[in-house]
């Protein structure tokens, strides 16, 4: 009697559902519509709703500089898309998107699906500038960026920096190594910005705000100042995603490859530091944005950061984007945190996916 030919199974075998090449295609297809209608949806509703389609010819105006004379649009409408909504929602979808690639990028370096952007101390580090300059009142400003932004992000860098050099033995900088000092610096950070928090004083609130996370003061010159930084990230470590690939397998197999290991961990660090850098300092530290999405992508389609890194960004953009209309419409007026929002929805479902996935091998090859 013939054996029956074994079918994969979606709990022994990460990416069963997304496996052939054109089932990828077509989700990343179906991620930017879904993208592209939530982003009309997030811009059209609040406290005042607009027209979908007025909302498409104002931006199609704004874009193009023609004015249709045929359409009667509102010089309020324009000012609440063009002013307040459009470079909201924009900003969300940039630093979720950001968010998301650095995690699937931590993720892969460290072999480890539980690795965040938070783990190696880049946001406290973040959070630290941001403490310093708003506690002690500092008056800075480059590009449109006032002094808790640029602070914020130069804490990140310099947090990432010093993780690397404590890590560091000789010319080599062991894996394990750099998530020990990653949890060490993050910790010690935290505690320094509990300091500032203690000492804060009328400004405690402005402190304990910016942490929670929001998208409030949300403006075209954070976009212009922090796109360049989250393209630049992005495409660095997605040119280099074989070589990500090939690190999943082990240094040693690296190595064997022919791929220099320690130069691609350097790249993938500071770039996807880079990335949270940027994220962070424009919207205050927002959570689980950057743990759960890589890890629910890499359960549906498996670990090649092909299409984990896309894929990673267009749902990371989609997801902080619905989190922060919910954020802004849930109690309105008041609005809350949008990493309240991420918070409430990613940790129960990331214990829920831990639960019920013990037994994936989240970073076998397909």
């Amino acid at each position: 009697m013939p054996l029956k030919k074994r079918v994969p199974s979606s709990k022994t075998n990460p990416g069963v559902f997304l496996h052939t090449p054109w089932r990828k295609r077509l989700c990343l297809l179906l991620l930017l519509a879904i993208l592209f209608l939530s982003f009309i949806y997030a811009v059209s509703i609040g406290a005042v709703y607009l027209n979908k389609t007025e909302i498409l010819y104002i931006i199609l105006e704004k874009i193009s500089g023609y004015k249709n004379n045929d359409v009667a649009l509102m010089d309020t409408s324009r000012d609440i898309v063009l002013n307040i909504r459009l470079p909201r929602v924009i900003l969300a979808g940039l630093v979720g998107a950001a968010l998301a690639v650095a995690g699937a990028t931590f993720q892969g370096l460290f072999r480890n699906p539980l690795a965040d952007p938070y783990i190696i101390g880049v946001s406290s580090g973040a959070a630290l500038g941001a403490s310093f300059a708003i506690v002690s009142g500092l008056s800075l400003g480059f590009a449109g960026f006032g002094a808790v932004p640029i602070m914020a992000f130069a804490g990140g860098l310099v947090a990432i920096l010093l993780v690397y050099r404590l890590s560091r033995a000789g010319n080599r900088v062991s894996v394990m190594t750099l998530l020990l000092a990653g949890i060490a610096v993050n910790a010690f950070l935290s505690a320094l910005v509990s300091l500032f928090v203690y000492f804060a004083g009328e400004k405690m609130h402005q402190v304990v705000f910016w942490m929670m996370g929001g998208l409030e003061g949300a403006r075209w010159s954070y976009i212009t100042g922090m796109a360049p930084y989250v393209l630049a990230g992005f495409l660095v470590i997605y040119f280099f995603a074989r070589e990500l690939n090939a690190l999943l397998l082990g240094e040693d197999t690296a190595y064997f490859l022919g791929i220099d290991a320690e130069m691609f961990k350097k790249v993938f660090l500071v770039a996807a530091s880079l990335l949270v850098s940027a994220a962070v300092s424009t919207s205050g530290i927002i959570g689980f944005v950057g743990l759960v999405v890589p890890h629910v992508v890499r359960l549906l389609a498996g670990p090649d950061h092909h299409f984990l890194l896309p894929a990673s960004a267009l749902t990371g953009a989609i997801l902080l984007i619905g989190a922060d209309t919910l954020a802004r419409t849930v109690i309105a007026p008041t609005e809350l945190p949008v990493g309240i929002i991420t918070a409430l929805l990613g940790a129960p479902f990331f214990l829920y996916l831990l639960r019920n996935q013990k037994k994936i091998r989240y970073f076998s090859r397909n």
